[in-house]
């Protein structure tokens, strides 16, 4: 088992990694219930593991009550914030109780997101079932909701009490996925870790074949990487934790462009948008021209996108600038990109002039 804590004062909480920790969930939930009902939300693709959870609270005395919810980015949405609150109240979840959310992204952060507002908060715990909530999304309190104008939006930091992570889960994941994750998992060498990089292009393919040690290192590596970014700049406002957004501004651009669907996953998106942030870096003279090809070329070889056709959109330069117009990012009018002076030299750049960029998506 490994235990990596997010030191966050008052809000510290550990991440549990362990094979198996889902049927041995008890064990952490079973304090965190104080004797009542506890609420798991969760949605319909993930119903086996909700049975192993709720098999394990009910053989530790614990009662609780499943909500699911339809799969997919769609469940982002104010509906699905609307019917989750309203049952979480109709449960009588008080500020006290803790809420589970089962699942991927889209669960933890729809979940997150309802138990900051319900009561004016309540707790929850994330327990992540794929390989990119497990790695990014599931750590660090960013939750949110979709809307109209983009991805994210809407939402407040909330921290977990814990996250508890069962890398055996990701075996029923379907291969698609387990590569979307991975985007997530790469970024961190991108960021500012050149040696994982190195380890990433050598051990992918283990990886994404289910290697029982090599998924357990780059989960932990991942977490362990989040975690002190985040106990540095837990709400974006020294730009530390702003690096974790590599690949998203034009990532979010390109998932837009799909509709916020199945047609472009989150983790696809992110790895096209770190190409296009290696290739627009190279493009300017800031990082160089091989590493970006290496960038390209890894994402390349695992089956991920590596720019706007790869990603399968059919969109000009100026529709992807409209849709990062409404990024969460925007400061006075100015939208930061993250940019690169190469592997592992990811940087805030607030100069980049957007007539560039929608010159460089046309190209």
């Amino acid at each position: 088992m490994t235990t990596i804590p997010v030191a966050l004062g008052s809000r510290s909480y550990d991440v549990v990694i362990e094979a198996g920790v889902l049927a041995r969930a008890a064990e952490w939930l079973k304090p965190l219930s104080r004797g009542r009902r506890m609420a798991i939300v969760t949605d319909e693709n993930v119903l086996p593991h909700l049975a192993t959870l709720q098999a394990a609270l009910s053989a530790a005395g614990v009662e609780s009550e499943a909500i699911v919810l339809p799969p997919g980015e769609g469940t982002k949405s104010w509906a699905m914030l609307e019917q989750l609150t309203d049952r979480l109240l109709e449960l009588g979840v008080e500020r006290g109780d803790h809420v589970v959310a089962l699942g991927g992204g889209v669960i933890g952060d729809l979940v997150g997101f309802a138990c900051s507002i319900v009561k004016r908060g309540c707790g929850f715990v994330q327990i992540p079932t794929t390989l990119l909530a497990q790695v990014d999304s599931s750590v660090g309190g960013k939750t949110a909701i979709n809307s109209r104008a983009g991805k994210n939006l809407v939402g407040a930091f909330h921290q977990p009490a814990l996250v508890l992570i069962d890398p055996d889960v990701l075996d029923t994941l379907p291969l698609r996925h387990v590569r979307a994750g991975y985007a997530e998992v790469v970024k961190y060498g991108l960021i500012d870790d050149p040696a994982f990089f190195d380890w990433c292009e050598a051990n992918a393919p283990a990886l994404l074949a289910g290697d029982p040690a090599a998924r357990a290192y780059a989960i932990a590596h991942s977490v362990a990487a989040k975690a002190r970014i985040v106990a540095e700049d837990e709400r974006e406002t020294t730009g530390k934790r702003a690096l974790l957004n590599l690949g998203h501004t034009f990532g979010h651009a390109l998932e837009a462009e799909a509709g916020f669907s199945d047609r472009l996953l989150h983790g696809e998106g992110v790895a096209a948008g770190m190409a296009l942030a290696f290739g627009y870096s190279a493009a300017h003279g800031l990082a160089p021209a091989a590493d970006a090809d290496r960038v390209a070329a890894h994402l390349r070889a695992i089956g991920l996108p590596d720019g706007v056709a790869a990603a399968g959109i059919e969109a000009d330069g100026e529709t992807l600038v409209a849709h990062m117009l409404h990024d969460k990012k925007m400061d006075a009018g100015k939208l930061p990109f993250l940019l690169a002076r190469g592997i592992g030299g990811t940087y805030l750049d607030t100069s980049v002039n957007l007539a560039d960029v929608r010159a460089f998506l046309d190209a």
